[in-house]
């Protein structure tokens, strides 16, 4: 369960990313309340405390598919640093998002490298 809810919360954090990266992208119309609704839910998602949806043991393929490398549970793990490195990213699109497509584009690319550099640390590669 605390696995499937971390899972979701990734999930949510990807949509609302979706929303703002297609605005960003020329894919989508900027719609100020769009993107202040994904940037707000965004921050919200990232805030959260998700301590208790890492138990241990389930760095094991055994327990669930995940796609979370063992090396976030080790001794050492500067998880925690990139996660508040997102939360202050997000903090600052979240002001820029309802300000305009430049304001979101420049407040955009740093939630991106928050995301990208847990990613790249911490999470199996898609091929």
């Amino acid at each position: 369960m605390q696995i499937d809810a971390r899972q979701g919360i990734m999930d949510y954090r990807a949509l609302q990313m979706g929303v703002m990266g297609a605005m960003v992208k020329g894919e989508a119309e900027y719609n100020a309340e769009a993107a202040q609704k994904a940037a707000d839910a965004l921050l919200a998602a990232a805030a959260l405390d998700m301590s208790m949806l890492w138990p241990a043991g389930s760095d094991s393929d055994a327990v669930m598919e995940s796609a979370a490398l063992p090396a976030i549970w080790a001794d050492g793990s500067d998880v925690g640093s990139k996660a508040m490195a997102l939360v202050e990213a997000a903090t600052a699109l979240q002001g820029a998002a309802g300000g305009g497509i430049d304001a979101l584009k420049a407040a955009f690319g740093p939630v991106g490298a928050a995301c990208g550099s847990c990613h790249k640390a911490y999470r199996k590669s898609d091929g």
